[in-house]
């Protein structure tokens, strides 16, 4: 329960770390909000978390899932590069999480 506690905290970070561009400097009521939900969303399932997870491992894997998803979705969404460079160093960083959750 708590990897998946985990994972649905990372969803929660890709969404407030893309949601930060679309607040336009948190001057969009909407967009600002459901930045700020998912903020606290995904830090309070990051303590769920915690609770029975190690804490450099849990910490780890949620920044991993975040910043993957952010630069996929940067990519998706935003027209952020995809270098082949870039994609080779988000696979590195999916092997650490996948590396972590086999160890813990």
């Amino acid at each position: 329960m708590a990897w998946f506690l985990l994972f649905l905290a990372g969803l929660f970070e890709i969404g407030w770390a893309v949601g930060l561009k679309y607040t336009d400097g948190f001057t969009r009521p909407i967009p600002t909000g459901l930045t700020l939900v998912s903020m606290v969303a995904s830090v309070l399932l990051l303590g769920l978390a915690v609770k029975t997870l190690p804490m450099g491992t849990a910490y780890a894997v949620w920044t991993g899932i975040g910043t993957v998803g952010t630069v996929l979705f940067g990519i998706w969404l935003l027209g952020d590069p995809a270098t082949l460079i870039r994609l080779f160093c988000i696979g590195l960083i999916v092997a650490g999480i996948a590396g972590l959750k086999l160890v813990a």
